[in-house]
């Protein structure tokens, strides 16, 4: 069964930095897509970064500069330095992966379960 586990939310003050990390594992053939997905209260979840198995990688403007994502493919493994940190910037993080299950001819989207990040003024 495929997983994403995703770590290192907290709570941290105005200007500090977080390392998110997320983990996908279970039989897994290809993936495509590992990216980051945020939500805040009352909000919709938006798109925060991506980043393609060729390495390529892309951002919403509001955290350019200031977030970096970053993968390790051996370990399946996608990251989300997060620098500058402002409040707007609090929410729930979700880590999203396009991939293909052994077995399966298809990519389907998997999603972890989310990680809090709240940012104090």
């Amino acid at each position: 069964q495929v997983q994403l586990v995703e770590s290192g939310g907290g709570l941290v003050q105005a200007g500090g930095s977080l390392r998110l990390s997320c983990a996908a594992s279970g039989s897994i053939d290809n993936i495509s897509t590992m990216a980051w997905y945020r939500q805040a209260p009352r909000k919709q979840r938006e798109f925060v970064a991506g980043m393609t198995s060729a390495g390529d990688t892309n951002s919403v403007d509001s955290v350019k500069g200031r977030f970096t994502i970053s993968g390790d493919k051996a370990k399946r493994t996608v990251y989300l330095q997060m620098n500058s940190l402002k409040p707007e910037d609090t929410a729930v993080y979700y880590c999203n992966a396009i991939l293909q299950p052994s077995g399966s001819y298809t990519y389907t989207s998997y999603w972890g379960q989310g990680t809090q990040v709240t940012v104090s003024s």
